[in-house]
């Protein structure tokens, strides 16, 4: 016990002491919410890995679809690290950077007016992530509540306030700069952590193959196939695939994630981000849903009914040694703190930017701004804490029904409007209205009368990763048989793509032989 306070000690003060560091880089909004656009490619990729993968992947998604769909759970941590994260960068990464600054634009909401000349569109995408942020942000509470509670025997809302408590600190203090710099010391943790928890959980059980042939041995009466937990694609690929749609294909509309590419310093930084964070999704998803791929192996200390599936993964490291135990606990901790930090500070500098000033608060000085986003910083995480408790005695008791529903509603709405509008010129405001509105409503309804969908679309997973495929459809779709943007202004924004710049030769080759 001695061991695990003193990890947690030195763990919370360097994060607090990283935060009080940072306060020189906090001094106005850009460097506030930005990082004044110089954040190399460690901090950068770090940053994105930490905040997409919390307690909801570790906790949550690997022991419920671990539980599900066996060793072919691994599909979707393959997915996060090609789709989520190389494929990300990739596409969306260099593009972001450039027109974000050529429009001088720190927020998506402020993305989609500049890029679609509309100030409703601005008011409504602030609007849509103030609502989906919160569940998403309440549901990071939940699962390291499970492994507090194993660890040390604390209750649940001790464990949520101190987190929620030390989090604020070093976002107020420091920004997205303290927010990038412990991501990293996080995400550092993170790799070792749970390399090390995956070779104690399998030689708990006599190595990988002793473990995987126990696994290959189990059977469900749901499922007329043997061996199908320790199969390739598992007992039900379908919804399988949902499952990689929404957790790969979803960051890609997250406002707080996108965000990290308009922070970035350069174009060899974003090529090695964007290695550094493949990297990183593989070990660190890919590694939470093979560990969670073996969780029926302790089906005899495990009652799903009774306990929900976000009891899996604390049952099968309840064994461990104490110096595992508290590595686990710093892990989770890690990974829920960087996501939090990143969601109230997305949902702090949208609302103040997008939606307060010149809205609501007409004339909002800069030292104003940041008075405000730091005060609703602090708004939000004492809403987070609320609704965390509140979930706690309620019946929604999965952490993926919570992240499902979030991260449907705001990949749906967003993703096809914002990677489309930095590729072409033909995207209409009207497209845009069609995502924002059929995203959010087909989210709401499939939360309060999901009857009326098809029993493969009552699941928060896959509707929201039909959302977003719809969305990819629809948004050109629409484009074609509406009015065109002004032809002039677009190709005034696009410009930034075509601005002559000089590089070295090692970067780019020369058009002409020497």
């Amino acid at each position: 016990m001695a061991l695990k306070i003193i990890l947690l000690i030195v763990f919370f003060g360097v994060l607090v002491y990283v935060g009080l560091y940072c306060r020189r880089h906090a001094t106005d909004v850009n460097g506030f919410v930005l990082g004044g656009r110089s954040v190399g490619p460690w901090l950068t990729a770090f940053a994105y890995g930490t905040s997409y993968f919390s307690a909801v992947v570790f906790v949550g998604y690997a022991g419920q679809f671990g539980w599900k769909y066996g060793i072919a759970a691994t599909w979707a941590g393959i997915g996060n690290a090609l789709i989520g994260s190389l494929l990300a960068w990739a596409v969306l990464g260099r593009r972001t950077r450039i027109m974000t600054q050529h429009l001088k634009s720190a927020t998506m909401p402020d993305f989609f007016q500049k890029r679609y000349n509309s100030k409703s569109l601005k008011i409504a995408a602030s609007v849509i992530i103030f609502i989906f942020l919160i569940p998403y942000t309440a549901s990071l509470y939940n699962g390291l509540s499970r492994l507090f509670g194993m660890a040390f025997n604390i209750d649940y809302s001790v464990c949520v306030i101190v987190m929620a408590v030390l989090t604020g600190i070093y976002v107020i203090a420091g920004g997205y700069m303290a927010t990038a710099i412990n991501d990293f010391i996080q995400g550092i943790i993170m790799l070792f952590g749970i390399v090390a928890v995956i070779a104690a959980v399998l030689a708990s059980k006599g190595g990988f193959m002793a473990a995987y042939t126990g696994l290959s041995e189990i059977t469900d009466p749901s499922y007329d196939m043997s061996g199908a937990f320790a199969s390739f694609f598992g007992p039900d690929p379908l919804n399988l695939l949902g499952v990689v749609i929404l957790t790969s294909l979803g960051t890609w509309g997250l406002p707080q994630m996108v965000q990290k590419f308009y922070a970035i310093k350069s174009e060899s930084a974003v090529h090695k981000g964007m290695i550094i964070s493949t990297l990183f999704a593989l070990v660190v998803s890919g590694g939470c849903y093979f560990l969670g791929g073996f969780g029926r192996l302790f089906s005899d200390q495990i009652d799903i009914s009774a306990n929900g599936y976000d009891s899996v993964v604390p049952t099968m490291l309840s064994g461990l040694p104490d110096i595992l135990i508290a590595i686990v606990v710093i892990l989770v901790l890690s990974a829920s703190m960087s996501t939090l930090s990143s969601l109230v500070l997305a949902s702090s500098s949208t609302l103040t930017l997008d939606f307060l000033k010149d809205n609501i608060i007409k004339n909002m000085s800069e030292k104003k701004q940041l008075v405000i986003m730091r005060a609703l910083i602090v708004v939000f995480i004492l809403i987070s804490v609320v609704i965390a408790l509140i979930q706690y005695n309620s019946s929604v008791t999965f952490i993926a029904q919570l992240m499902g529903i979030s991260w449907g509603a705001l990949a749906g709405a967003f993703l096809a409007p914002f990677m489309y509008g930095l590729y072409s010129k033909r995207i209409s405001k009207a497209a845009c209205w069609v995502c924002f509105v059929f995203s959010t409503i087909v989210m709401l309804a499939d939360i309060l009368v999901p009857s009326i969908f098809p029993t493969v679309l009552q699941s928060p997973i896959n509707c929201g990763a039909f959302c977003m495929l719809a969305g990819l459809v629809l948004t050109p779709l629409v484009s074609l048989f509406t009015k065109a943007p002004d032809r002039e202004l677009v190709d005034s924004m696009f410009a930034c793509y075509d601005e002559k710049v000089t590089v070295k030769a090692k970067e780019a080759l020369g058009n002409e032989e020497n």
